[in-house]
């Protein structure tokens, strides 16, 4: 068999696609991703998570998965022994697995369970708190506009003119183990970055690179119709109606910031994998697990049953080792994050031991004009009465105390008519959502890129309506269970005994029977010892 790849994953979380510059965002500043794009990879401008929350989103994209099939669809139900993912799968097959702790996959309430996926795991924390706020006040009082915003500004640096955290620490462990390869394996290495995930905050030189006069103009709720109720509880919780522009800009500014200071830490590995000789043989993924609001319908952050392209559409950037066929640039396919799950395994040429949705990338990377998906879908919510769904619920049964910065978010969720569950499929152009109590949504994305409108209860668009809702239920039918790819037995060898041994007419044929039942034949192969012995007899 060839050398198999290493596989090298940088995973950043909450960034959405419109934080690189490759992708029209005058303000943003990706240099290295940009790069990255142009000569070596391609960047799918249609990638959509299939949940825009983390725990749901990864148990999705690390299996292959859709969150509604196991039941992963909320932030208090991981995987659990039992259940494979990438990370065993590719170790059981060979690979040297890496990975920092901050994966939020595996349950952490059983000992031993996510050690068995790795054969070293980065913990972290060895050094001091990288230095806070330059202004410890920001946050303000609890009835003040930034008590809830996720906003911290600009933070200090320390003696050595850096603010060390610990995603720093984090990428600085993978280096070290990229230049301190395991012989006779190959590598598969995850960092999991805490980046740019709220709170909003960041240090020089990323604070001030941003231009905020370039920043696109922002999507207002004032100016939208039809939106989702948790969309509005949220803005009446986080009570941040005194944001100004000017409030907003500097939010959105830091964020990029932050996605500025995520393309260095990537350049970082990428080098580092040069300098090792690693890069070539590598096959490279840098995706996120969804997307941040950030300060569009005046929102910070994000909500679990809404599907906005700011928050379902993420990065996603594929490297193929040396050798395959690479159409670098942008790709305008249809691809959903599962099919990251798919084209590792396919690079890794292993076999997935479980049944999985995705669909491996090769041929959109080998051509990224190739049509790839004619829908993606995404789900989030939860049903009424599902308590044990609430994100509040991990904290207790009145839920978090409003000091909590999450408590806007978490208090919405607990309200079964905010929280509805929903789904969405997209086609390209059409987005309709899909929730239980019918405040469905339909948005025509070439009239309306900001889904703005929801034209749901529209006549011009009926007849596609119809048709998506068709095929969200194809799509439902089609991965809504899966069945192991092994067999169980129906009966026990004892069942089986009983069951033949009154067909026997003498001892010798009791003894065919019995040990041919307990050499582990199925029953049409005892029954075929039987009719063999007979015939033998008879000659």
């Amino acid at each position: 068999m060839t050398k198999r790849p290493n596989i090298i994953i940088f995973n950043p979380d909450e960034m959405r696609l419109d934080t690189m510059s490759h992708m029209g965002n005058p303000a943003a500043k990706t240099p290295f991703l940009d790069e990255f794009t142009a000569s070596d990879a391609v960047s799918f401008r249609n990638a959509y998570c299939q949940n825009p929350v983390c725990v749901p989103s990864r148990c999705s994209f690390f299996t292959g998965l859709y969150p509604h099939v196991h039941g992963h669809r909320t932030m208090a139900h991981l995987l659990r022994p039992g259940e494979s993912s990438m990370f065993n799968e590719l170790k059981n097959a060979g690979y040297y697995v890496w990975m920092n702790s901050r994966n939020d996959l595996h349950a952490a309430q059983y000992e031993g369970w996510l050690e068995e996926n790795a054969d070293e795991i980065f913990y972290g924390g060895n050094t001091k708190p990288a230095p806070g706020t330059v202004d410890p006040n920001v946050r303000g009082p609890m009835d003040g506009k930034n008590f809830y915003s996720h906003f911290g500004g600009e933070l200090k640096l320390d003696e050595n003119g850096r603010n060390y955290n610990r995603d720093d620490e984090a990428v600085d462990a993978l280096i070290e183990r990229i230049k301190n390869p395991v012989e006779d394996k190959p590598l598969m290495a995850f960092v999991g970055l805490m980046y740019p995930h709220t709170p909003y905050q960041v240090e020089e030189p990323y604070f001030s690179a941003i231009d905020r006069t370039k920043l696109p103009r922002r999507v207002r709720p004032e100016d939208c119709t039809g939106k989702p109720k948790m969309e509005q509880r949220l803005r009446d919780l986080q009570h941040m109606q005194e944001y100004t522009e000017k409030d907003w800009d500097e939010l959105r500014a830091v964020y990029l910031g932050m996605c500025m200071k995520v393309d260095d830490q990537f350049r970082r590995v990428c080098d580092a994998l040069k300098e090792a000789g690693m890069y070539d043989d590598s096959a490279i993924f840098f995706l996120s697990d969804h997307g941040d609001f950030d300060g569009d319908f005046s929102l910070p952050e994000k909500a679990q049953n809404c599907f906005e392209d700011c928050l379902t559409k993420v990065p996603f950037l594929v490297k193929p080792p040396k050798g395959e066929a690479i159409d670098p640039g942008i790709s305008d396919s249809l691809v959903e994050l599962v099919d990251f799950y798919a084209t590792v395994m396919d690079y890794a040429d292993v076999k997935p031991d479980h049944t999985q949705f995705g669909r491996s990338l090769r041929p959109v990377l080998a051509d990224r004009s190739a049509k790839f998906r004619d829908y993606v879908f995404s789900e989030g919510g939860r049903m009424p009465g599902e308590e044990h769904c609430d994100e509040s619920h991990i904290n207790g049964p009145n839920g978090s105390p409003p000091s909590f910065v999450y408590w806007p978010r978490q208090t919405a969720q607990r309200e079964d008519d905010t929280h509805l569950k929903g789904t969405m499929i997209f086609d390209g152009r059409y987005k309709f959502i899909m929730r239980q109590d019918d405040s469905d949504e339909f948005y025509d994305l070439q009239k309306d890129p900001n889904e703005m409108t929801n034209r749901v209860n529209d006549p011009e668009y009926r007849q596609e309506i119809r048709r998506l809702e068709r095929e969200m239920l194809r799509w439902y039918q089609g991965t809504c269970d899966v069945v192991p790819l092994d067999f169980d037995a129906r009966f026990n060898n004892e069942m089986l005994w009983a069951m033949m041994k009154g067909n026997c007419q003498t001892e010798e044929e009791e003894k065919i029977v019995h040990d041919a039942i307990w050499a582990g034949k199925k029953m049409p192969m005892v029954m075929e010892a039987l009719r063999q012995f007979r015939e033998n007899k008879k000659n």
